[in-house]
């Protein structure tokens, strides 16, 4: 039977596999962005002020500019992932370029003689807080196919709701499956008509499957590509009060856009094996928004040393989810490429609190020859959670969070020194691992060096930042247990433009 379906949609229940633990880290995870200055000194700027990028650290950073100023940062991201995989190595990488930050300050003085304060001073700022531009290439022969991913959703569904109705599409079925029944028998019902599954008895109350593949080994070739941003637009207003005190507030409102598209190819079946190939497609498309506040202080101790503090309370996210799946098989339905890309899951908006982050930093001025600076944050990921959470899946999930995840330590370091117009810029940042095992994602380490120019009224910086962090990734949630050991490298190249006025 001949139809055209341009787009399909429904609105799936909460209770599925598409919100976890891996979406609460992805926006829970911030990396080095801003000015070329910032990025140069590897963040470090808790204490410091007097830079845009610096209210991502402490809003009280604004308050310490003498006059208005307007920065723009532009930015060349690299990323380099390298995975083995059953004793295989593969490797890929990726290059974008994005406008990262943009912002301007207005200082107001206070004319009055009589008072304390000071000035106020306004800002507004755009940072991208995350490019998820990235690819990962997996490639190894495993024991483990993607059968048994179909075979443990299976288990336990009842054969009978996974048939097609009399008259009914089977990409009808399948968002209707999806949407009464739920993730898990939507799995199984694509298992089943993809050919990768049987029932043990064909008979409606059979809850038993076995695979349709045979093999000892299967040769696999696991592609993701990553596309969309995390960024943050900041309204700050800062005051100084006296000659040594600085305090600010910041509302931040994010705007988030992911897509992520996943595609398994599987080989090398036994030869008498009825299956000989299968492909597996996941596109996930993620968008929202997220708000949070900020709170800071800093303190002149003297002409050489500063000290600051700041607190980020949770950010909220609103996001909403669709999902779209391909299959493919020498066993499939000879009507299953009617589920495609067009055929849509669209899930209903749910929340991802993020953890506060509280951080302490100190710096010390050498007059005008440089400078050294110092920030530590703290940021419990185990209180992270998924909402509402009498949703059943996501206390379910919330819990695995809470036991999975623990508290995450984070400093900076940076230095500047200074020659007449010319300053040399260098950094090191850590991040400790969220997770409490330590390996699932491993340790952040990142260094930065950077050079500016200062033409009086303006100045050009150039900065270079990279890090490297190890990464345990699965192929899907459940079935292929084995992950894929992946180092990946993150470099970026930063060029900022600032203008005083």
């Amino acid at each position: 039977m001949k139809r055209k379906f341009t787009l399909l949609m429904v609105f799936a229940c909460l209770i599925s596999n598409a919100q976890n633990i891996t979406d609460v880290l992805r926006y829970s995870t911030e990396n080095i962005q801003g000015t070329g200055r910032f990025q140069g000194l590897s963040g470090a700027f808790g204490a410091l002020g007097g830079d845009l990028s610096a209210l991502n650290v402490n809003p009280a950073g604004s308050a310490v500019f003498n006059n208005g100023q307007f920065s723009v940062s532009a930015s060349n991201y690299y990323r380099n992932n390298k995975a083995n995989y059953f004793n295989s190595t593969s490797s890929s990488d990726i290059n974008s370029l994005e406008i990262n930050q943009l912002g301007v300050v207005f200082v107001f003085n206070n004319t009055n003689p009589n008072t304390d304060w000071k000035k106020v001073s306004l800002a507004l700022n755009y940072d991208l807080v995350q490019n998820y531009d990235d690819d990962v290439f997996i490639s190894g022969t495993s024991n483990q196919g993607i059968d048994n991913y179909f075979l443990n959703f299976a288990q336990g569904v009842p054969f009978g709701p996974l048939l097609i109705q009399d008259g009914e599409f089977i990409e009808e079925a399948y968002l209707d499956i999806g949407s009464s029944l739920g993730f898990v028998d939507q799995q199984a019902f694509l298992g089943y008509y993809g050919g990768i599954i049987d029932p043990v008895d064909e008979n409606d109350n059979n809850t038993a499957y076995i695979s349709n593949a045979q093999y000892s080994t299967v040769n696999q070739r696991y592609f993701k590509s990553t596309s969309g941003y995390n960024s943050k637009f900041t309204v700050n207003l800062a005051t100084q009060y006296q000659d040594n005190l600085y305090f600010g507030a910041s509302l931040n409102f994010h705007n988030v856009f992911y897509n992520q598209l996943t595609t398994l190819r599987e080989s090398g079946y036994d030869s008498d094996s009825e299956i000989q190939l299968t492909t597996f497609d996941n596109l996930l498309r993620t968008e929202g928004a997220g708000f949070s506040l900020s709170l800071g202080g800093i303190a002149k101790l003297n002409e050489n040393v500063r000290i600051g503090g700041s607190y980020q309370s949770p950010t909220w996210y609103r996001l909403t989810d669709d999902t779209a799946q391909r299959i493919s098989s020498d066993l499939a339905d000879s009507d299953i490429g009617f589920i495609n890309f067009n055929i849509v899951n669209l899930f209903e908006r749910y929340t991802i609190k993020t953890p506060a982050k509280v951080t302490g930093s100190l710096a010390i001025i050498f007059g005008k020859d440089g400078l050294l600076s110092f920030d530590y944050s703290y940021q419990d990921m185990s209180q992270a959670e998924l909402r509402p959470t009498n949703d059943p899946a996501f206390q379910s999930e919330n819990a695995f969070i809470s036991n999975a995840l623990g508290g995450v330590s984070s400093f900076r370091l940076g230095g500047e020194y200074r020659i007449d117009q010319v300053s040399l810029r260098a950094g090191y940042r850590y991040e400790q691992s969220p997770y409490k095992n330590g390996f699932t994602v491993g340790d952040l380490n990142g260094y930065s060096a950077g050079l500016g120019y200062n033409f009086g009224v303006s100045r050009l910086d150039l900065a270079y930042n990279k890090s490297e962090q190890d990464i345990d990734q699965q192929l899907y949630s459940t079935g292929l247990n084995t992950p894929a050991a992946i180092n990946n490298r993150n470099s970026n190249i930063t060029l900022g433009y600032t203008l005083n006025f």
